[in-house]
């Protein structure tokens, strides 16, 4: 079974609002002939709005870059799924290494933000990855397994067509290293495995598992190419229309 692909671009805490709707835009004018794939935008909450409004009616995706469980309530700093929705947005990142690494959020805080999300009917893009000791160490596979586990603890199957997996190697974020196509494919196929095992195969053979980690222009071709790498998670790449658009056009 072919999944759709998705491509995602994580704009991390970069752009104000009129910087926002030219990228916004200018990815949207790239796309505008390719429908074969999915595309996805994660700006700041504060430009959420401009976003979604610059790429409505486009098939472009928006989603936050975080999201807590709960509607409402004294949660300073936090934003709300019903926030998320009404700016326009359809999905939030939950889980990325830099929440996990700079901000310390755990397995058991991302899992309430997962549930939180889809219990409100956003799709959840969970963010899972070592760092490069753990990798040497050759815990790499232990740690995927924890934090997919405790991550979707509670999630119930027919909650996973609203659910993508994001790959993203923590040593290769940020800093032009990349995973080789060889070990970016023997985690995906882990992970599909994985889900397999906690759901059934038919879920795990719809799922989308991305990967992340210093993707870009040179790279993108041999990355989907593999059976089990169904889209990206793109950092600063995303920044750059062209560059972007050269990465959601792959071949």
């Amino acid at each position: 079974m072919k999944r759709r692909s998705l491509i995602a671009g994580n704009w991390k805490m970069h752009t104000t609002a009129g910087d926002a709707r030219d990228l916004a835009l200018a990815v949207a004018t790239i796309c505008s002939d390719i429908k074969d794939r999915d595309v996805l935008l994660a700006p700041p909450f504060t430009v959420l709005a401009d976003v979604a409004d610059s790429v409505e009616n486009t098939g472009i995706l928006v989603a936050g870059q975080n999201v807590c469980w709960e509607e409402k309530g004294a949660f300073t700093g936090e934003i709300s799924p019903v926030m998320i929705k009404a700016a326009g947005g359809a999905a939030a990142i939950v889980g990325h290494s830099e929440r996990r690494q700079i901000f310390l959020e755990t397995d058991e805080l991302i899992n309430r933000r997962v549930s939180g999300g889809l219990s409100f009917g956003l799709t959840i893009i969970l963010c899972v990855g070592e760092t490069l000791e753990e990798r040497e160490d050759g815990e790499a596979f232990t740690v995927l397994e924890k934090q997919v586990r405790r991550g979707l603890a509670g999630v119930h199957a027919a909650d996973m067509a609203k659910v993508v997996i994001a790959y993203e190697p923590v040593w290769a974020i940020g800093t032009g290293r990349t995973a080789s196509k060889e070990q970016a494919q023997e985690i995906h196929a882990f992970l599909r495995r994985l889900i397999a095992e906690l759901y059934e195969k038919d879920i795990a053979a719809q799922t989308r598992i991305l990967y992340g980690g210093s993707v870009k222009p040179t790279n993108i071709d041999e990355l989907m190419a593999q059976p089990d790498i169904d889209g990206a998670l793109v950092g600063g790449a995303a920044l750059d229309a062209e560059i972007f658009g050269r990465i959601i056009a792959f071949k």
